[in-house]
């Protein structure tokens, strides 16, 4: 049939008459031991036997299917057998090598569809002409089918074939269904094309994360509204506890705040509760402000969404903790800390004031959160020797060590203890002129007293 069928190359045609007379041979052996068991007519079983799709390693299919040649495509596969035949692909990958102590190029076989490959590359006359001859649109063939590879490729056209010809929006991979691989902003069409076709959108992949987790983890704003105008559930959790709030503070880049800050305000204008802690008991807040994501802790804090600024984690760290750990990386650092003091954080321990021990004014701020001030022990060890810079700050920090705070002071940690976690919002409300506005706000004034 393959000489018939199939103008492959001739050591493709020697292999695959070779692979034919083993099949034969295989089929001859089967039936016999189906006959020594049953004692039936021989006759009757190849009838009953399936035999497997064939294999092919042609360069010629290859290059035929990567270029997207329709007429070579065409020339074949001309019928349902060829267009359900397998194809195996070999890629190179680097993997480290213990015996060579380096790195190594080794190849990766992959055993896929010839609609597989046609689909992923936006080539819908080739997958048009396959879908004709009969090819199995859902075959998983090497754990993804069709529509999996089309969406992982963002290719909307492939897509909407695939569904027109009964393709179905919820067949499974060994990544999950096709919507959780549409994780770029190209795919956002995609996306949509599977919703109208019915796909369920609170399905969970192998790790139990839904569309939204891998949206909001991926910063996708676009599709974190898309699902969530579809009717996602913002309070559903991953087999870690996490909530797609929590991935989304989690999996924010130094370079891609803004994404995730917008997916962020989504989920939390959508009633995401950021008092939700995940595995290891760390919050939305505690994620933010750990990364050094000033933007995003500020969104979550002063939006008044009910971040708790004092729940520990399992390490019994509160967030006002993690943000001082990653104080090297976070932005404008006193306007967070100041901001988390008006949330009721209160002092930290002395121990933790050595993380920002070179950054003068987000020293200030947490001094003054001190009714009396902690010994300079802990932190002016720390101090670079280029400390001459902010001098006066660090000379009258060091003279108040063992001192008593002006009685302004203790007046002031007195009004912020009764403002409590609304002392920003009410400190604007009091009768107060401006200055003592700051002063009551811990804005930076360059020194203690």
């Amino acid at each position: 049939m393959a000489g018939q069928s199939f103008p492959f190359t001739a050591s493709a045609l020697h292999g695959l008459r070779l692979q034919s007379k083993w099949l034969e041979w295989g089929d001859w052996r089967r039936v016999v031991a189906w006959c020594g068991r049953s004692h039936r007519d021989p006759t009757e079983a190849p009838a009953r036997l399936t035999r497997p799709h064939h294999r092919c390693c042609d360069t010629a299919v290859h290059s035929a299917l990567f270029t997207g040649d329709l007429w070579r495509v065409q020339a074949l596969f001309p019928d349902k057998e060829a267009a359900n035949m397998g194809v195996e692909t070999v890629s190179h990958q680097l993997a480290w090598s213990a015996e060579q102590g380096f790195w190594v190029m080794t190849p990766k076989t992959k055993q896929t569809a010839p609609l597989a490959l046609a689909a992923a590359r936006g080539y819908t006359d080739c997958a048009r002409h396959l879908i004709l001859q009969g090819t199995e649109l859902d075959a998983p063939v090497g754990g993804q089918a069709a529509l999996h590879e089309a969406c992982a490729h963002s290719q909307p056209n492939c897509v909407r074939l695939l569904l027109a010809f009964g393709a179905r929006a919820n067949v499974l991979s060994e990544e999950g269904a096709a919507l959780h691989l549409c994780p770029t902003p190209k795919s956002q069409e995609c996306a949509k094309l599977l919703l109208d076709a019915g796909a369920a959108l609170n399905l969970a992949a192998g790790d139990e994360a839904t569309l939204l987790h891998v949206a909001a983890a991926s910063g996708l704003e676009a599709h974190v509204a898309l699902y969530l105008a579809r009717g996602a559930l913002v309070e559903l959790r991953t087999g870690r506890r996490e909530t797609a709030l929590n991935v989304a503070c989690a999996g924010a880049e130094p370079g891609a705040v803004g994404l995730h800050e917008a997916a962020v305000r989504r989920l939390l204008e959508a009633r995401a509760d950021p008092r939700v802690a995940g595995r290891k008991r760390h919050s939305p807040l505690r994620h933010a402000w750990a990364h050094g994501h000033s933007h995003l802790a500020e969104l979550l804090l002063l939006l008044r969404h009910g971040a708790r600024s004092g729940a520990p984690n399992a390490a019994g760290l509160v967030p006002l903790d993690c943000l001082l750990q990653a104080a090297s990386n976070a932005t404008e650092l006193e306007v967070l800390l100041a901001a988390l003091q008006d949330r009721g954080a209160g002092p930290t321990h002395p121990e933790m004031l050595k993380h920002c021990a070179n950054l003068s004014r987000a020293l200030e701020v947490l001094l003054n959160a001190y009714p009396c001030m902690p010994s300079c022990d802990t932190w002016v060890q720390a101090v670079l020797p280029e400390w001459q810079e902010h001098e006066t700050f660090y000379s009258s920090a060091l003279r108040m060590v063992n001192q008593p705070r002006l009685l302004q002071h203790l007046a002031r940690l007195a009004v912020r203890a009764q403002l409590g976690d609304c002392c920003c919002e009410a400190a604007t409300q009091l009768p107060l002129p401006p200055v003592l506005q700051d002063y009551l706000l811990l804005h930076v004034e360059g020194h203690i007293e």
